[in-house]
């Protein structure tokens, strides 16, 4: 009979305490492996198991399992290495003295390259966005409204922040002096990120326009986040902008089902590399850990190479 202290749900707890603390896991990462291994634990529970007493058999069953209900490739993986890094945690504290899934072979994955936007699709997205704040009858609440979603596209194309990033950035941002900001990435690591002409620009309208809503006098009281709301976190969710973002697709003519903040992160890098940015600057600025992380781009680099070879070799075809 399993006790309290080894029951499943307070493994988990203190398996995620310790991704928090010693690996520096973010909020959504560890929603993510909560998800993961409640559906786990549940499963266990009905073959009459739980972590402490799990099986290689059982695991195994598992992921069979979840190819039975339709799961990807992608996401057995994911389960997969939760239930790997869980149950090395167990063996690390002594809780097992074995570890089921260290046999484990995962589902082979082929290569997944991520959906782009091309530059004539942002360049849509962007003049949609744009026209949106002149339109002649709009109410004051509905230009802000039309500024922020301008202004939410050009920092994000402009610098490929993570969405969870883009969001929560402070007020102290859009100083109009400011050439580069400072983002709190995955584990609280610190990055410098370059702003342009275009996303500085926007800053400064949308908050002009903030001020127009929330009327004279008010500016002063700005909140500390640039894209407030009255949520629990106190900025904008990445559903609220998500869901803007494929309603401007959808009005610029655009799939919305290809648009989200992702595809536009991709762009950001896939546009940088197209034009000769060196893999290593790019891994900088979207705040990859690991240099593999950021080369599932290098297929832009392999077709930039090619264009250049056809281009430029003296014995190039003409």
């Amino acid at each position: 009979m399993t006790s309290d202290k080894t029951s499943d749900a307070k493994l988990t707890n203190l398996f995620l305490d310790m991704l928090a603390a010693e690996q520096g896991a973010g909020e959504n990462t560890l929603s993510a492996y909560r998800r993961d291994l409640e559906d786990f634990s549940a499963f266990l529970a009905h073959a009459g198991q739980n972590f402490v007493a799990a099986e290689t058999q059982t695991l195994r069953d598992y992921l069979g399992d979840l190819d039975v209900r339709g799961f990807k490739s992608s996401s057995v993986a994911r389960r997969l290495s939760a239930m790997r890094h869980l149950f090395r945690f167990l063996l690390s504290e002594r809780i097992r003295g074995d570890d089921p899934a260290a046999i484990l072979s995962g589902p082979k994955r082929g290569r997944s390259l991520p959906k782009v936007l091309s530059i004539a699709d942002v360049d849509r997205l962007l003049a949609r966005a744009k026209a949106a704040i002149d339109t002649p009858d709009a109410s004051t609440a509905q230009r802000s409204r039309a500024a922020r979603l301008y202004c939410l596209l050009e920092v994000l194309y402009a610098t490929g922040l993570r969405v969870s990033e883009l969001v929560s950035l402070p007020l102290s941002a859009a100083r109009r002096d400011a050439r580069m900001i400072v983002v709190s990435g995955k584990g609280n690591k610190e990055r410098l990120v370059p702003l342009n002409e275009a996303s500085r620009q926007a800053m400064t309208d949308y908050l002009a326009a903030m001020d127009d809503q929330r009327g004279a006098g008010k500016a002063a009281a700005r909140p500390k986040w640039l894209f407030p709301s009255f949520g629990e976190s106190g900025y904008l969710t990445r559903q609220h902008f998500a869901r803007e973002l494929k309603e401007l697709a959808a009005a610029a003519g655009l799939a919305p089902r290809l648009v989200s903040p992702h595809v536009l992160r991709h762009a950001f890098a896939s546009h940088l590399l197209h034009n000769g940015a060196d893999l290593r600057i790019v891994q900088t600025l979207l705040g990859h850990t690991d240099i593999s992380t950021t080369q599932i781009y290098t297929h832009v680099v392999e077709e930039r190479l090619k264009s250049l070879v056809r281009d430029l070799h003296p014995l190039a075809e003409t």
